[in-house]
């Protein structure tokens, strides 16, 4: 086990092991190729390479170096596409906040039977008068972003549930193909 598996329980660097391909023996190795590919794409100002961040994106596709890459290629992509989004981006943004506070994501207390976080949302809550879609957006992302901090979440993953039950053709009406494209891309 490296320090980089640390804090993972018995059975998550099993189910690591088994079900994502991650090898403590070749993890090093494993990270460097992926941030070899980094070169490949001068295009895109990678604002982190260090094994730490590149070892989530190698588990969010199962050690499979070049799957890793486009992952990561893509997710500073988005975020270099999308700098107004990211401007102010912490909790205590008046949008930001809002939203979390309304439960723009909700998370349950427990996790389920695979050790995955309960993340939900309940469309009709979003009161339009206080915060965007975008704010929303924002709040999900910030969550995840410190959610997948924790290895065991990295390895074991997420559900995310949404509720669309109430949810008024007003609100509705700010769901535009561009706001959708934008929050897709996001939360892939």
């Amino acid at each position: 086990m490296t320090h980089l598996q640390a804090g993972l329980s018995p059975e998550t660097l099993e189910k690591a092991r088994l079900e994502l391909n991650e090898n403590p023996d070749t993890l090093h190795q494993d990270i460097q190729e992926v941030r070899d590919m980094v070169i490949t794409r001068p295009d895109i100002g990678f604002l982190r390479t260090d094994d730490a961040f590149i070892l989530r994106f190698l588990r969010a596709r199962k050690f499979q170096h070049f799957e890793a890459f486009r992952l990561l290629a893509q997710y500073f992509e988005y975020r270099q596409q999308n700098l107004d989004m990211f401007k102010s981006f912490k909790a205590t943004d008046p949008g930001i906040k809002q939203a979390l506070k309304d439960g723009f994501p909700g998370g349950l207390a427990n996790l389920d039977h695979y050790g995955r976080k309960i993340l939900v949302l309940f469309a009709a809550n979003w009161d339009q008068s206080r915060y965007t879609l975008v704010d929303i957006l924002r709040a999900i992302l910030l969550s995840l972003e410190a959610m997948i901090e924790d290895p065991e979440l990295q390895v074991n993953g997420f559900v995310l549930i949404i509720d669309w039950s109430n949810f008024t053709f007003k609100q509705a009406s700010k769901l535009t193909p561009s706001m959708l494209r934008l929050a897709i891309e996001g939360l892939q």
